[in-house]
């Protein structure tokens, strides 16, 4: 009875796990299936104009364009905040083609990359830490969705109106009936994309590259010609001089580089489907800066035209909220244009939330337990995870939360600093991809136990050196003066003191498998077999953690 039951429990097993290599042992199918090997020649299909579609596509949601409306009540000028646009994103670019290099080149993801820093399964820590943050993320943007499509019911239905529709949820819990609904429909609509495998899912950024940005400049000329101008925000002075301003003008820089840090750190999770390392480069770099500058500034225009066409009131920041407002003043024909642009945020929320959170999440997951979670499914967790969590109780006005997740920049950009450390100054360029998937003790990345004790190192020190100072920004409480000014370099400030320590102690203390002189091997990896060999495998049987395989030199290069 008892073996009986073990057959079909195996049996179980095997049904729901996902394909994989045959030959691979135990400790191998904990490290990979097939979404986390190397992207094969014929799924690379990211072409340069892929790239470009998609931060297209990336750059016109709600939170681009709210951008820069607290650093205008911070005390900048339209044009000051505007600036820091350009300087932050133009950075976020270089940061953004640093990581894609790295999947670019050598076709893998981020879980896989940061083997080669952090360890074989100490690189969990850090894709569990992302993985969590991304279904957190999925709910909130497929929250913020739902707004999308409360506007575009009521733009059919006036009766849709939440204030009118009886409310089963509490006045505290930060929803209504109408709105949770609305949620729903979104999450709803969006599972469909996550089915797509990602090398497929660009043709959704395309679209998405023309008809979002024609519908927000749609809604530019449209509040324009309603106010007759631009509005006062554009004669605006700055408010703030000296010391105040070039603060402000600092935190105007990082808030757009911490805005991106979620995708400075998984670009590989797309650029290792680029057919050649060029194409995630000068695509990414130029299109970054100018689609997030050309959104903003759409964002500030139609803000400052509100405080005309609504004389008496403060600038309306939230898109949502003007075109909710144009609903309620408005005929047929001003209903059906709010139709149409509310469709275009939500189909512009669809495809941040696939780019920044799904396919992360996915992919993240597919790390933490490869033998049975694929980027598919570990896309639909993320859904239901976003959707079990209630985001609403996040986003009420007394939930910190949102400024949490709002600074969490600090954790990645320490991160991303050993990511960026290890690729470009330790190793310069060079992995041994075959290894990254080996979970034997002579595997050059195993290090202690299979995890790497510099890159925590470096990983923790980057966080310490905001650590006061981001307390001071979720908690709103007294901080040194010191720590407030370094923190708001965080971004900077993680990256390069984690980077630093990273490369200071491979330097005292090396570790293998690095080249003397830069060199990339990519280029010649078509499709890696992961399966030890035969003589490998009889030793591996007898014992696990045996001595296998050759020894590995320090300037050696392994053909894959």
């Amino acid at each position: 009875m008892e073996r009986l039951h073990n057959s079909r429990l195996s049996s179980w097993v095997e049904k729901v796990a996902v394909d994989n290599e045959d030959g691979l042992t135990t400790a191998q199918l904990m490290l990979t299936n097939n979404d986390l090997k190397p992207v094969e020649p014929e799924r690379r299909q990211w072409g340069a104009w892929n790239f470009v579609g998609f931060w297209i596509a990336d750059s016109f949601n709600i939170n681009t364009w709210m951008i820069s409306s607290s650093m205008i009540v911070g005390g900048l000028s339209w044009w000051q905040s505007w600036l820091c646009v350009w300087i932050g994103y133009s950075i976020a670019g270089c940061f953004i083609c640093m990581t894609g290099r790295i999947g670019a080149m050598y076709h893998i993801g981020f879980p896989v990359v940061n083997r080669s820093s952090f360890g074989i399964w100490g690189c969990l820590w850090p894709v569990f830490n992302r993985a969590a943050m991304a279904c957190i993320w999925y709910g909130v943007q497929s929250y913020i969705g739902g707004e999308c499509v409360y506007l575009m019911i009521r733009s059919i239905w006036l009766s849709w109106d939440r204030d009118r529709i009886p409310n089963t949820f509490s006045p505290d819990s930060g929803t209504t009936t109408a709105d949770y609904v609305s949620f729903f429909l979104f999450w709803l609509v969006s599972l469909p994309a996550i089915w797509f495998p990602v090398h497929k899912i660009r043709h959704l950024f395309t679209v998405k590259a023309y008809f979002v940005p024609c519908a927000g400049v749609a809604f530019l000329i449209w509040a324009l010609v309603r106010a007759g101008g631009p509005g006062p925000i554009v004669r605006q002075p700055a408010t703030v001089e000296g010391t105040d301003l070039a603060w402000q003008f600092i935190k105007g820089v990082m808030s757009s580089i911490a805005n991106f840090a979620t995708l400075i750190v998984n670009d590989p999770d797309f650029s290792r489907f680029s057919g050649k390392p060029r194409d995630a480069l000068w695509s990414q770099a130029f299109t970054i800066p100018i689609g997030f500058a050309i959104t903003s500034l759409i964002g500030i225009l139609v803000s400052s035209s509100s405080v005309i066409i609504y004389p008496g009131t403060e600038p309306i920041w939230d898109p949502l909220t003007l075109l909710e407002r144009f609903i309620d003043d408005g005929g047929s024909g001003q209903r059906f244009g709010v139709f149409v642009i509310a469709l275009a945020f939500a189909l512009a929320q669809l495809g941040t939330n696939i780019a920044a959170n799904s396919v992360s999440a996915g992919t993240d997951m597919t790390a933490l337990l490869p033998r049975f979670i694929n980027i598919r499914r570990g896309g639909y967790i993320c859904a239901l995870v976003g959707l079990a969590m209630c985001p609403y109780t996040l986003l009420t006005s007394a939930n910190q939360f949102t400024t949490y997740l709002s600074s969490y920049s600090v954790f990645l950009s320490s991160i991303a600093g050993v990511m960026c450390s290890d690729y470009y100054l330790v190793r310069k360029g060079y992995l041994e991809i075959r290894e990254l998937y080996d979970a034997r003790k002579t595997g050059p990345y195993y290090f202690t136990y299979g995890f790497h004790w510099r890159a925590y190192a470096a990983y923790i020190s980057g966080i310490l050196i905001n650590v006061v100072g981001f307390a001071g920004a979720v908690n709103g409480g007294n901080v040194p003066i010191g720590a407030t000014y370094i923190y708001n370099f965080n971004f900077f400030c993680g990256f390069i003191i984690s980077a630093s320590m990273y490369w200071g102690l491979c330097k005292l203390s090396p570790i293998p498998a690095c080249s003397d002189t830069w060199m990339e091997v990519g280029d010649q990896i078509d499709e890696v077999r992961l399966a030890y060999d035969q003589s490998s495998q009889q030793e591996e049987d007898f014992e696990e953690d045996a001595v296998l395989g050759n020894k590995y030199d320090k300037n050696h290069q392994k053909a894959v």
